[in-house]
């Protein structure tokens, strides 16, 4: 496996890394976001308030996501297998 080989599969790696966590990271992130408005706009600043709604929404995204993010990692081993097998 000479350098440009190596080049390739980190950044698939990255890559697929990137992709695998985006939902999640956008769930929690529009999440976030809209707590702390609704927290601006009644004026609670209670700090636990947030990570509860947060927690139940990551968890319906990666039931929902749990296929795409499984064909995606599917995809990232078989290309991995195919450099192992092809030398």
């Amino acid at each position: 496996m000479v350098g440009a080989d190596v080049l390739d599969v980190a950044r698939d790696a990255v890559m697929t890394t990137l992709l695998v966590a985006m939902p999640l990271m956008l769930v929690s992130m529009i999440v976030g976001l809209v707590i702390s408005l609704f927290q601006a706009l009644t004026s609670i600043q209670e700090q636990t308030l947030i990570f509860v709604p947060k927690i139940l929404a990551m968890f319906a995204a990666m039931l929902l996501a749990l296929p795409f993010m499984g064909s995606l990692m599917d995809g990232f081993m078989n290309r991995i297998l195919a450099r192992i097998i092809g030398g």
